[in-house]
């Protein structure tokens, strides 16, 4: 009797379920296998190319420019996702504590950066950064005391980005972080506070492992968005040297669009998909693990 209900409940399901996966099947599924297909050819965007099997993958291990945009895309991960994790949870800890429209005011403070648009982002960072008369333009200086150009700079190129990438975006995470810390039973504080524990004591023991599950969607969250980071890096490339502003979205957009190699940039993206999963899977991994102990 019981499976006859569920036989009737999957089927009552069934109706509902269909458009999202033909529309799944459409806009994903379909693309990405089209994708892969194009990756074994010498194709154009407005031509299909000739098969050549696994000859684009074998020069995408011999092409410089393909290191360097990887590299660089790394880089970029590490200076932005657990940095800005961690400054969104402090910053959700402050907020938890403030009042009234103090509390509105450092929210908004904090979230009306993400709703702005990557162009006028970067323009505020431009003109906050100018070195001929932004108000941050002579922050960054060499030993001897000369102002740095950070956006023409290959060493403070992807900093600078990362700077810019976290003030961008921790609202959202802020607004997670906000939402896990006040789903936090009250009690347990006032328990704790009884046993005379330390704020410290209380963070460690106590909002730490609850808000675990939350940083780790904080995490996952911000490890997608930057593997395939793009509009920031592309908006402020224009100042910097070249191999230093590539990342892996860019060097896609850089072959297909302006080379005119679709069958070689699908290979890239193919290679950005194997290292986005790679990441995600050893970050989840890892994650697992510390959840364990």
């Amino acid at each position: 009797m019981d499976r006859q209900q569920n036989r009737k409940e999957n089927l009552a399901a069934l109706p509902l379920v269909v458009p999202f996966v033909l529309v799944y099947l459409a806009l994903f599924i379909y693309p990405s296998l089209q994708m892969l297909a194009i990756s074994f050819t010498d194709g154009a965007l407005t031509k299909t190319g000739e098969w050549v099997g696994l000859e684009n993958y074998g020069k995408l291990f011999r092409d410089r420019n393909f290191r360097a945009a990887l590299l660089n895309t790394l880089y970029l991960v590490a200076l932005t996702v657990v940095p800005g994790t961690l400054i969104a949870l402090g910053l959700a800890l402050v907020v938890k504590r403030l009042r009234g429209y103090w509390q509105a005011i450092a929210l908004s403070v904090f979230f009306v950066p993400y709703i702005l648009p990557v162009s006028t982002a970067t323009s505020i960072a431009w003109l906050l950064t100018n070195t001929a008369n932004g108000p941050l333009g002579g922050l960054v200086q060499s030993a001897n005391g000369t102002v740095i150009p950070v956006w023409r700079s290959a060493s403070w190129f992807m900093p600078a980005v990362a700077v810019l990438t976290i003030w961008w975006t921790v609202g959202f995470s802020v607004l997670i972080f906000l939402a896990g810390l006040r789903a936090i039973p009250t009690e347990l504080y006032e328990a704790a506070q009884i046993d005379g524990a330390s704020r410290w004591v209380e963070f460690r023991k106590l909002t730490w492992p609850l808000i675990w599950p939350i940083t780790v969607l904080v995490l996952t969250i911000q490890l997608i968005l930057q593997i395939r980071v793009f509009d920031q890096v592309y908006l402020m490339a224009a100042q910097a040297p070249n191999r230093s502003s590539t990342v892996l979205v860019h060097y896609i957009y850089s072959v297909a669009f302006q080379r005119n190699q679709a069958g070689y940039a699908s290979t890239v993206a193919v290679a950005l998909f194997v290292v986005g999963a790679s990441v995600v899977v050893l970050q989840y991994q890892l994650l697992r693990l510390r959840r364990a102990k």
